[in-house]
């Protein structure tokens, strides 16, 4: 792992960078649709888009990943919770498989307690989120409207001890995820 990478919150002049390192991070992945990058932009103009968690990785001056906590809610007959969406993760193909994303995850995760943010929910990759306390959503009892290719992609993680003791329901993403 590189010991020279900063994470920072990203700021509006890393705007049209980040939005070409999307791009760059997920255009030879089959599971990609390619619009990446115009959901970070959706994001950023939504009601949901927290600044303090849109997180850059910086390594000698140069944008090298990007993470984006959204915020979103759990809603049942009885109750609506609030909790983040985790998405995109992005890291530059040439730095990716050095810790950087982890690295994005942790401190995104950490930003996300200080804020009062108790829990984190993502659609991803099922061998490589569960190292960050991710499991698949459905042991919490979570729920998702929308067609998935397995029931494994979606995943929940507690950003606080039993944060998710109690909550069930349908997760609501904001529609700028489509």
């Amino acid at each position: 792992m590189n010991q020279n990478i900063t994470i920072r919150q990203e700021t509006t002049e890393d705007y049209d960078r980040v939005i070409e390192l999307t791009q760059e991070a997920f255009e030879t992945l089959d599971i990609s649709d390619h619009t990446e990058g115009q959901l970070v932009e959706r994001l950023r103009k939504a009601p949901t888009f927290i600044p303090e968690l849109s997180l850059v990785a910086e390594l000698d001056g140069q944008l090298v990943g990007h993470i984006l906590f959204t915020r979103m809610q759990i809603k049942n007959k009885r109750e609506t919770f609030d909790s983040l969406v985790l998405g995109p993760v992005s890291v530059l193909p040439e730095f990716q498989k050095q810790g950087i994303g982890g690295r994005l995850i942790v401190e995104g995760h950490q930003k996300a307690r200080e804020l009062g943010f108790q829990s984190a929910i993502l659609i991803g990759h099922p061998e490589y989120y569960p190292r960050f306390g991710y499991k698949t959503a459905s042991n919490f009892g979570l729920k998702v409207s929308m067609e998935l290719p397995s029931d494994d992609v979606f995943m929940a993680a507690e950003l606080t001890e039993n944060a998710l003791s109690g909550v069930s329901g349908i997760v609501v993403f904001p529609p700028e995820f489509g």
